[in-house]
């Protein structure tokens, strides 16, 4: 047996070469990338109030807590949540700090309700709520103003895949020619949007990305974005996305091992 084994290491160099190689570089990218996770709105600014009366802000944070751990376990360990200690920051000072961090991409966690007009009133639990079932689905937005727009775009592109791969659908209301909407539509697939002037994605300096995970007025769509299961479903997305956006985009953070 052991005769046999090292005729194999004799005859198959490269696997005693490779092998440590690879190891020795797995998971670089991720150690040395600065992955700025900016939880939408905040305690006393929550953002669009659910069908339940849920505020968006509640479900951005649990995205944004299960996103991080799921980068930290996965090798990224400079990931940072923007917000976390100081929630009711400004979005001019978040800008301001993601900058001087000097953070490689940023994604902001939201979830999604639609323009007034469109809002019907419903009593649960004695209360009354608004609610809109008439729309549904995730859109990602970026910014033209962006110095990495191009970089933000592929992220866009990335994140619309693995939620389509979780058989979600994009919401394409943000395109209808209304008041509060208008917003270029640049790939209806993967309910991009283009929002140029959303100052988280137009001041910063790195590839940045808006998510709305879901339509939290539409009282179907809000069961399903509270449930565990369905968190967790998002945020591995986000993390397969982010994984494949830094392999895809930062070749620098790595040596490159040989091919056997």
């Amino acid at each position: 047996m052991i005769k046999y084994f090292l005729n194999f290491l004799f005859l198959y160099p490269c696997f005693v070469i490779a092998t440590p190689i690879i190891e020795q570089n797995k998971g670089c990218i991720q150690e040395k990338l600065k992955i700025a996770i900016d939880i939408g709105h905040s305690p006393n600014r929550p953002g669009a109030i659910s069908a339940r009366g849920i505020s968006e802000y509640t479900f951005n944070k649990k995205i944004a807590e299960l996103l991080y751990q799921n980068l930290l376990q996965n090798g990224f360990k400079s990931t940072f949540i923007l917000n976390e200690i100081n929630p009711e920051m400004t979005l001019n000072s978040r800008a301001k700090i993601l900058n001087q961090k000097a953070a490689d991409l940023v994604i902001s966690i939201h979830h999604d309700s639609v323009q007034p007009h469109y809002l019907n009133q419903w009593e649960i639990d004695g209360e009354n709520h608004h609610y809109s079932d008439r729309f549904k689905g995730f859109s990602v937005f970026f910014s033209n103003k962006n110095p990495k727009v191009e970089q933000s775009f592929q992220l866009a592109k990335a994140i619309g895949n693995e939620l389509l791969q979780l058989q979600l659908k994009p919401t394409l209301h943000h395109a209808e020619n209304i008041a509060g909407e208008n917003r270029p539509l640049i790939d209806s697939d993967r309910g991009i949007y283009r929002f140029d002037h959303l100052i988280l994605l137009k001041k910063t300096k790195m590839p940045a990305v808006l998510v709305e995970c879901g339509v939290i007025v539409n009282r179907d769509e809000e069961q399903l974005l509270s449930k565990d299961d369905h968190q967790k479903n998002l945020a591995d997305a986000l993390t397969k996305a982010i994984t494949q956006f830094a392999i895809d985009n930062f070749p620098n953070y790595c040596v490159h091992a040989a091919r056997p």
